[in-house]
């Protein structure tokens, strides 16, 4: 099977930064994409980012001129650079990727890692 491990999260006063980093290991033949989402208290699970194995990118309007993200194919990791927080930006993130594994078999498959809270508040 395949592995997310996420780092980065942590406290930050409005205004600030932070990257976050995810990490997939494991059965991985290839990439599809990597990603975040975060879920905040009382609110369903949302899109923040995603990168193709291509470039392509996608931002939730939200975040959009305050967020990047990139990708180290190499080292299979997926980066969220995330500029000027907002208390609003106050959530799980979680690590999302979509793979093509050869264990147990051939198929293409979607993972999720275990979640890191960002916390914006002063």
């Amino acid at each position: 099977q395949v592995q997310l491990v996420e780092s980065g999260g942590g406290l930050v006063q409005p205004g600030g930064s932070l990257r976050l980093s995810c990490a997939a290991s494991g059965s991985i033949l290839s990439i599809n994409s990597m990603g975040w989402y975060r879920q905040a208290p009382g609110k369903e699970r949302e899109l923040v980012a995603t990168i193709s194995s291509g470039g392509s990118t996608n931002y939730a309007d939200s975040v959009k001129g305050r967020f990047t993200i990139s990708r180290d194919n190499a080292k299979n990791t997926v980066y969220l650079q995330m500029n000027s927080l907002k208390p609003e930006d106050t959530a799980v993130y979680f690590c999302h990727t979509n793979v093509f594994t050869y264990s147990p078999k051939f198929q293409s498959l979607d993972y999720w890692g275990q979640g890191t809270q960002v916390t914006v508040s002063s």
